[in-house]
Parts: structure tokens; C-alpha cells; sequence
């Protein structure tokens, strides 16, 4: 029990079983399980609770508890004090090797001190009063007839809330029964990708530096990424020709942050009127702090842009919930392959999300994400100039993360493990190239982490870069 509870297998706050069903389970005295019970509680394991039962109140060596009350907070921290974890042994294996398909699971599941992983919101900022009042109120307006199957591309309400949000925030004017409503960008990436595939294509460029799960599913449907370069304007047009359709996250472009420029845009449109097809990822143009909104490509060139979005980045991943507005050609071949997919999202959270853009709730939750965000972009920022000296920082006007470069020639996959290793989680630039060179970075996220722990964890992968160097 002591090796489990060092190395993760019993979690803090897991519950021991009583010692008399486990003594029963191993066929030994039950007196055998209580002195081992008693001498784990005598070194600090675990503590007895009365009628809760016996409860493991220390974390893996060198970790704190993953997912506690304070984002990123460690046992140390939540009593006040601030003290950097020991190093792990065995952290960098994760990074050793070329980023295999479940190395996000491996990674969102590593133990760590404080998560600085990209692209995750604010999950304790969830609207969880306005979520259940808008709930009950569904619930109690909704007929037995809306408890059966529904429309595959969605309920009406939310089509309906989805084509007026597109409208206020992204200047996208489009009609509900154009919206199709999906499970989050990665089935919005199936369908298209498939889609695109019956019509013979085989490939569908990428952004380089651009996300490597996208590039993941993408290749699972076997289809080829080929990667266009990224500059300061976003996208090189120019390597786009002899490709047919081409993936971009233009208002805010991931792993750099750069925003695609006024001349590159009129290039790229250009480049679809001659047949090119865009995909729009416009995965977290909601949250920007420092610049006036970026128009959607989807509201120049319509049928030339297949456009997708969710509430994964906004209110959180595990609604699954997301759209397409697809060119008129394509429309009918997605609602197929939503209906043969799953014949649909779940009624009830879309109403209930409906609800929520209609009244204004969803505006409101996004205001305060900003304020908040930016804060703690702040802290980050402030934290980068003290204890990361010479590092370049990109992307800082929008978005959940900073992206840091580095001059010198150490490699960002084993400062990623040196820094996990010492009990905070980042992810490294290279994961998201395709080709070689350019400088070592490394993916810092902000949004679901407190300034303090913020500090903490640049503050550790400062001495871990200064000790590879």
C-alpha cells in the first residue's frame, strides 16, 4: 500500500477498503490489516475518518494532487507556504519519443504540481447556477415529445442561438438551417475530413507550426497533412498552390498566436475563388484583450469556407457541444454523416446552451472570463521577464496561452521533461512542427491557473532551463 500510495496507484483522497473486507478478500487476520493500517497512519499515508472510513492524504513523491481546489496548488501551497517540488524520476520519458496518438491522454493524466498545459479554460469558472436554472426552466417548458429522437443537425433553439451569436460575435450573417450542430471540433473534423474524402481528396494542408491533434485526426481518416509555413501575417498563400483545401486558425493562430493579416487574407481569398477550399478553425476567438475582433474568414468568401467552432475554449470540453456552417454543396453530406455518426447530440444540453446565448448568460460568463484571463496573461507575462531572461513571448493580445522561443540549441522536448520532472506540465514547440528547425519553444497555458502558481511554475521551468544549459 505504501508503493501504491508513492507512486500514484491510490490517489489522495482515495478511500481504503474496510479491514475487514479486505482482510476477507486476502485471507489473513484482520489484526494483519489494522497494524498495517495503523503504521500508514503513523507516517503521515493515510488518516481515519470514523464512518467515512480510512482516506489517503499523501500524493505521489514529488507531485501534488491532480485537479484540487487551487489550480495547480500542491499540499504546500494550500497551507500558505510556496515550496518547489523534488525532482521525479522517470518525467521525461514522456517526452523521449516522437509524440505518439494518446500522448495528450498521457500527458492530461501525468501527475503534476501545476498544469500550464495549452488550450485548457477555466473549468472552475463553469456557469454552474446559470447552467441549472436554465436547465430546470427547460425542463420544465419541454414536452414528452422532446425527450425522443430529434433533428440530427440539432435543435432548432439552439441553431437558431448559434446563427444569432455568429452574428453579434464573429460577423458571420448565416441562417439557422444552414448551422449544423456537432460534437465539439473533433467530430466537426471527422465529418469534414470525411466528407472531403468521399470527394477524393487525400490531403488537407496544415498550418506549420499548427496543432499536432489536428494533424492526429486528420491522419486517422487517412487523410495527408502537407505543411504551409506560418509567418508573422499567418499562412504563406503562396505554398498553397496545388492544394485543394487547406486548414487555418486565422483570428488566432495556433501554436503562434499571430493573426492573419489584411493583404494575406485578400491572398487566400484570391486562392479560394480559383476552386481552394478553407477550413476555419476559429477554436478561442472569443477571448482577446488587446485588439479589436478579427472578422471570420467565413464572412468573406461563404462558399469558400467551412467554418467550425465550439464551447469547448468558452464554457468547457465536456459538453462536447459545437457547429459547422458549411458551403452549400457540402451541406447535405454532412447532416448524412452526422445522422449515421450518433443521429445527434443530446437534446437537453442544447436547449439548455440555447437558453443561455438567447439571455444574455453566455455574454456575461464571457466577460468575466476576460477580466480574469487577462490578469492572469499578466502574470504570466511578468513571470516570463523575471525568471525566463532572453525568452521572445508570441500570441499575448488573445487566446488561453503564450507561446515562449528560446535562442540556443537545447531541445524544448527535454526542458518539457526536466520541467515535469520537476512537477509542472508544458508542452513543447516541436510537437506542433512538421519540418525541422526554427527555435525551441515551449506552450505555456494561463487561463485555468492562479497567478500564484503561475509564478511558481515559470519560476521551475526557469531552473530547469538553466540547468540544461
Amino acid at each position: 500500500m505504501r508503493r501504491a500510495i508513492a507512486d500514484g496507484r491510490l490517489p489522495l483522497g482515495s478511500r481504503l477498503p474496510a479491514t475487514r473486507v479486505l482482510a476477507a478478500e486476502l485471507r489473513v487476520s484482520r489484526g494483519v490489516v489494522t497494524e498495517a493500517y495503523q503504521r500508514l497512519s503513523e507516517d503521515g499515508h493515510v488518516v481515519g475518518r470514523g464512518r467515512q472510513g480510512t482516506v489517503v492524504v499523501a500524493g505521489p513523491v514529488g507531485a501534488g494532487p491532480v485537479g484540487s481546489g487551487l489550480a495547480g496548488a500542491g499540499p504546500a501551497e494550500a497551507g500558505g507556504s510556496r515550496r518547489l517540488a523534488p525532482r521525479r524520476p522517470g518525467s521525461t520519458d514522456l517526452f523521449g519519443l516522437p509524440p505518439g496518438e494518446d500522448v495528450f491522454d498521457l500527458i492530461r493524466t501525468a501527475p503534476a504540481r501545476i498544469d500550464l498545459s495549452p488550450g485548457v479554460p477555466d473549468l472552475a469558472a463553469f456557469p454552474r447556477a446559470a447552467w441549472l436554472r436554465a436547465e430546470r426552466e427547460v425542463l420544465g417548458e419541454l414536452t414528452a415529445d422532446g425527450f425522443g429522437y430529434g433533428d440530427p443537425r440539432g435543435t432548432v433553439e439552439l441553431r437558431r442561438a448559434v446563427a444569432h451569436w455568429l452574428g453579434r460575435n464573429r460577423g458571420i450573417r448565416v441562417d439557422p438551417e444552414e448551422v449544423l450542430i456537432v460534437a465539439g471540433t473533433a467530430q466537426a473534423l471527422a465529418l469534414v475530413g470525411g466528407v472531403l474524402r468521399e470527394e477524393g481528396a487525400g490531403e488537407i494542408a496544415v498550418e506549420d507550426p499548427g496543432s499536432l491533434g489536428i494533424r492526429q485526426h486528420l491522419g486517422n481518416l487517412g487523410l495527408r497533412t502537407p505543411p504551409v509555413a506560418v509567418d508573422g501575417d499567418g499562412v504563406l498563400v503562396s505554398e498553397l498552390a496545388g492544394h485543394r483545401a487547406v486548414l487555418l486558425t486565422p483570428a488566432h493562430q495556433f501554436p503562434t498566436g499571430v493573426v492573419l493579416g489584411g493583404a494575406r487574407r485578400r491572398e487566400l481569398m484570391r486562392w479560394a475563388e480559383r476552386g481552394g477550399l478553407v477550413v476555419e478553425d476559429d477554436y478561442d476567438a472569443e477571448h482577446r484583450y488587446d485588439r479589436s475582433p478579427v472578422p471570420a474568414l467565413r464572412s468573406m468568401v461563404p462558399e469558400r469556407v467551412c467554418y467550425m467552432g465550439s464551447v469547448s475554449k468558452l464554457l468547457a470540453p465536456a459538453l462536447r457541444m459545437g457547429w459547422v456552417v458549411a458551403p452549400r454543396r457540402y451541406r447535405d453530406a454532412l447532416v448524412a454523416a452526422k445522422r449515421f455518426a450518433d443521429l445527434g447530440n443530446a437534446v437537453l444540453p442544447q436547449l439548455v446552451l440555447a437558453r443561455l446565448m438567447e439571455s444574455g448568460e453566455l455574454e456575461r460568463h464571457l466577460r468575466l472570463l476576460r477580466r480574469r484571463h487577462r490578469r492572469r496573461r499578466d502574470a504570466m507575462i511578468a513571470a516570463i521577464r523575471a525568471h525566463l531572461p532572453g525568452a521572445v513571448v508570441h500570441g499575448a493580445a488573445a487566446g488561453l496561452h503564450l507561446l515562449v522561443t528560446f535562442e540556443g540549441d537545447e531541445r524544448d522536448t527535454e526542458l518539457a521533461g526536466a520541467s515535469l520532472a520537476r512537477g509542472v506540465k508544458v508542452h513543447p514547440l516541436s510537437w506542433h512542427r512538421q519540418r525541422s528547425g526554427g527555435p525551441p519553444g515551449l506552450l505555456l497555458g494561463y487561463a485555468a491557473t492562479a497567478a500564484s502558481a503561475i509564478e511558481d511554475g515559470v519560476t521551475v521551468v526557469g531552473e530547469a532551463l538553466r540547468e540544461l544549459r
